[in-house]
This record gives C-alpha cells, structure tokens and sequence, in this order.
C-alpha cells in the first residue's frame, strides 16, 4: 500500500526509532519511463514554484539534507533541483570547518549561507554536523577551543539542539521555510554501494577509505541521528525521514515534499496598480510611434 507523504514527518514529541522506520517502501513510479514522467512534472511544477517564490519576495525556502555516506544526498538534489532557475537556487556543501569558521560559534558558518528572500537554499550537510558526526568523534567538538564550560558532555547536545531550534524558530518568524530531509539508508544497502564504487572505475572516484572508517560507527551514528531527530523536529522546522534505499523513489518523494511547501506559501505576482497601468499604457503608445 502507497504511504502517505505525511507518514515520512517526524512530529514534534515523536520518539525516533530508526529500526521501526522502513528504508524501502512501495514505489510511487511504475517504470523507469514513468518515473522519469514524474520526476519531469515535479522539476516543470518547482521551476514555476521558484519563479512565483521570487516575485513574491516575501519568503526563502531553505532544504537540509542529512545521511550517512551514499545515500544519495548529491543526486536528489541534482535530479530535483534540476529545472531550476541557477539564479533562484543555492547549494552548499560543508565539510570540514576552516580555522576561521572554528574561531566562530558553531551556527556561524551555515548562517552565512542562508538563502535571500526569493531564493532557495539547500545545505548538502549543515550545521546539524555539530551534533552527528561531533557527537561520534568528540576528538573533534575538544580541537573546537570551547570554553571548558562549554563541554560538558551531559549537557552540551541538549543545549546545542536548543540552539538549532530557537535559530531555527527565528528564522521561521522571518519568512525563511526550512524543510529537512534524512535519507534513511539500511546498512546493507550502503555495503553494496560501497562494493560498487570499488568495482566500477567510473566511480572509484567517489569512494573513500573515510567511508569505511565511518561504517564502523553505525550504531553510534543512528543513535546520535535519533536523538537529533527526536529533539529538532518542530512544526515551523519538520524533518522528513525518507526511505533512500531506492533511490529514485527517494527522490520522487523529496520532490513532491518540496512542491507541498511552496504551495502552502501565500505567494502571488505583485498586483500592478492603476497608475502603473497608465505608465505602461503610455509607454506602449510610445514604442508603437517610434
């Protein structure tokens, strides 16, 4: 049975439990065929969605995809995102922060980086890190030069995740809408895209004995990923748990979650007024007597 677009929300008060949540789910395609119809419709639709985004100028949207290494996270965005206007589209990836960023507190970096009114904004990896991969590896949250009060591990994941969500608030309060998307990879599914990076020359490229490393912490790693889940999932900023074993429907349903947004966005075109009517008129005349 086809699942409802809702049933992938975390609620806020909800308890993740990853192990109960499915990685692969009933397509929403048929074919090949049709699931590059639909995919086709999704990027026609979000394309005239932007435009009218834009126009408006009145609110940003603003996507975060998180997930463990290759989940897909660079494809949906390039299959979704791919009939969007370049000029009304940003994308940044984070990766390791420079010693400028570490001289900052750990939101700054990303902020910086927040999309302008009009716009939207897709973070590849975001300042949800801080609280991921910083909570697995605490080697690296103590070469971050915090204030020793700063790092107390009983308290610290708490605060920071109260940090993400006033942030997160805020913004909401002034027209940015954040969607985030996890991309739920079963264990074994990683193994076999892992194998095929190997195998395949064409995509050796992407492998990375780092991945590898990062595999043995699994546990870990879901562990800290539900506990982010169930702490900054909010109404103004939900998290999406998507099923990404199957790749393409992953991305049919982060398309269609994308498009549900905006179109719950008051937008519309700027009214022309009487007086800019007249103008226009005028002009016309003119272009027509030249």
């Amino acid at each position: 049975m086809q699942r409802h677009l809702g049933d992938y929300r975390v609620r806020p008060g909800d308890e993740v439990d990853l192990k109960t949540l499915p990685t692969r789910v009933d397509p929403i395609y048929a074919s090949k065929k049709d699931y590059r119809r639909l995919l086709e419709a999704g990027t026609r639709e979000l394309s005239d969605l932007q435009r009218l985004l834009y126009a408006h100028d009145r609110y940003c949207l603003l996507l975060i995809f998180q997930a463990m290494d290759t989940a897909g996270k660079d494809g949906a965005i390039r299959h979704v995102m791919s009939g969007v206007n370049p000029q009304g589209c940003q994308v940044f990836s984070f990766k390791h922060p420079s010693p400028e960023e570490l001289d900052h507190d750990f939101l700054w970096r990303t902020h910086r980086a927040l999309p302008e009114r009009g716009r939207i904004g897709i973070f590849n990896r975001s300042y949800y890190e801080e609280v991921l991969i910083v909570r697995v590896r605490p080697e690296i949250l103590h070469a971050q030069r915090l204030p020793h009060t700063a790092l107390d591990e009983g308290k610290i994941w708490e605060e920071r995740y109260r940090s993400i969500v006033d942030s997160e608030a805020h913004l909401h309060r002034n027209g940015t809408r954040i969607v985030k998307f996890f991309l739920h990879l079963s264990k074994e599914e990683q193994r076999k895209r892992l194998i095929e990076r190997i195998d395949d020359p064409d995509k050796n490229w992407k492998f990375s004995e780092a991945d590898i490393i990062q595999r043995k912490a699994w546990d870990a790693y879901m562990q800290a990923y539900e506990d982010c889940l169930t702490s900054t999932s909010t109404c103004e900023a939900p998290w999406h748990v998507v099923p990404a074993d199957d790749k393409k429907n992953a991305r049919l349903i982060v398309s269609q979650i994308v498009l549900d947004t905006l179109k719950a966005l008051p937008l519309a075109y700027p009214q022309t007024t009487k007086a800019r009517v007249e103008q226009l008129r005028l002009l016309r005349q003119a272009l027509e007597q030249d």
